[in-house]
C-alpha cells in the first residue's frame, strides 16, 4: 500500500526554497495544508484545515510537518489520527514561550498511535533542543538530533534536505514509488 504525503507548514508558511515547498512540488502524491492566516494562527482552524486534507485523501497519509505544525498534528482529534500512517515531525515549536502561538498551548504529551519521528536542532532559535526531546519522548517518536542546524529551514542552508527526504521514505511502505519517475541524479524540484 502506497501512502499519501501530507505536507503541514509552520507559522507563515514555507516559503520558495524551503524544503516542504521543494516536496510538494516535487513528490507523487504530495498536498500540502493551506491556512486562512499564516502569521496569526488559531488552533481551531489550523486543526480544522490540516484534518479536512487529510481525510480528503484516499489513502493513508504520512505527515510532512514543520514548526508549529508538529505541534498542530499532535493535536489532530481522533477521526484524523487513525488516517494516519507516520509522521515526520521537524524543528517543533514552542508555542508556550512565543505569544503569538499560545493558542496551540499546552502542547500535547500523549504517545502517537503511529510511528513518527521527531528532528530537532541543537541551536534552533525557536526551540531547546531539550524540549524537542521531551516531545519525541512523550509522543512515543524516534529522534533525530542535528548538530547546529538552526531551525532547519532555507535561513540556516536546508533547502532539498536530502536527509529530511530519506526520513519521510523511512516512514512509508514504498519508499520507491514516492519519486514517481524520478530518476536518482534529477533534482527534487527545479526552482
Amino acid at each position: 500500500m502506497t501512502h499519501r504525503v501530507v505536507i503541514v507548514p509552520g507559522w507563515r508558511d514555507s516559503g520558495p526554497g524551503h524544503w516542504q515547498s521543494l516536496w510538494a512540488e516535487g513528490l507523487a502524491d504530495a498536498a500540502r495544508v493551506v491556512q486562512d492566516d499564516w502569521v496569526s494562527p488559531r488552533r481551531e482552524s489550523w486543526i480544522r484545515a490540516i484534518g479536512d486534507l487529510i481525510l480528503a485523501q484516499d489513502a493513508p497519509v504520512v505527515v510532512a510537518a514543520h514548526s508549529l505544525g508538529c505541534i498542530a498534528v499532535a493535536h489532530l482529534p481522533p477521526p484524523v489520527v487513525e488516517r494516519i500512517a507516520g509522521a515526520l515531525l521537524v524543528a517543533p515549536a514552542d508555542p508556550e514561550r512565543r505569544a503569538a502561538l499560545a493558542d496551540f498551548a499546552p502542547v500535547p504529551y500523549a504517545a502517537l498511535p503511529y510511528r513518527s519521528v521527531v528532528v530537532a536542532s541543537s541551536n534552533d532559535p525557536f526551540c531547546p533542543v531539550r524540549l524537542a526531546g521531551a516531545y519525541a519522548r512523550a509522543w512515543g517518536s524516534e529522534f533525530v538530533r542535528m548538530q547546529n542546524a538552526g531551525h532547519i529551514n532555507v535561513d540556516s542552508g536546508h533547502g532539498d534536505w536530502p536527509l529530511g527526504l530519506a526520513l519521510l521514505q523511512s516512514l512509508t511502505e514504498a519508499p520507491s514509488q514516492m519519486l514517481a519517475g524520478r530518476t536518482s541524479s534529477e533534482p527534487l524540484a527545479t526552482s
